[in-house]
């Protein structure tokens, strides 16, 4: 069965990969693995910085999609203040639509809004939430219960390809 393993009576154990900034965001996927890692199979946290040591962007993204993105049904971006300009985040959110995987973009509590009023994402990611490819949600809505991460990835998959927006130029460097 792709995009998953059997689990329980028929049910779906989606595998998910989980893109955020290290630095800040690791006690959020630390609470996202502790209360829904019997639920999903989490692709294990290597910050792909140290799992991929090259200075060659095209191999690194290779990299990303081959090790960390292939086999999983949807990516979770965690939105926190810096995520924004964090280039490997950018990189496996372009690694997921390379493979037009679902894609969710999770807003932490965390992140502030900035001067329009709007929280900052990062700029690949709000391509695709302006596409309507892309789920946006608030992290206590999503993870209110293993019933909402199910639907919102559900929701994710379901979404098609054609309206993928993968344009943007890759961010070279951290901000």
């Amino acid at each position: 069965m792709s995009n998953g393993l059997l689990s329980g009576l028929g049910a779906i154990k989606r595998k998910v990969f989980v893109s955020y900034h290290h630095g800040n965001d690791k006690p959020y996927y630390d609470a996202f693995i502790n209360t829904f890692s019997n639920s999903y199979d989490v692709i294990h946290d290597n910050s792909v910085e140290r799992a991929v040591d090259s200075t060659n962007t095209d191999y690194v993204i290779r990299r990303i999609r081959e090790n960390f993105i292939t086999g999983s049904s949807c990516t979770i971006v965690l939105c926190g203040p810096q995520t924004p300009w964090r280039k490997f985040v950018d990189w496996e959110i372009k690694a997921t639509l390379d493979k037009q995987h679902g894609l969710i973009g999770v807003n932490l509590p965390t992140n502030p809004r900035n001067a329009n009023n709007n929280y900052t994402v990062p700029d690949r990611l709000h391509d695709n939430i302006q596409s309507g490819f892309a789920v946006w949600v608030d992290w206590d809505t999503f993870t209110q219960s293993q019933q909402s991460v199910q639907q919102h990835i559900e929701l994710a998959n379901s979404k098609l390809a054609l309206l993928i927006n993968n344009s943007r130029a890759l961010r070279q460097r951290n901000g």
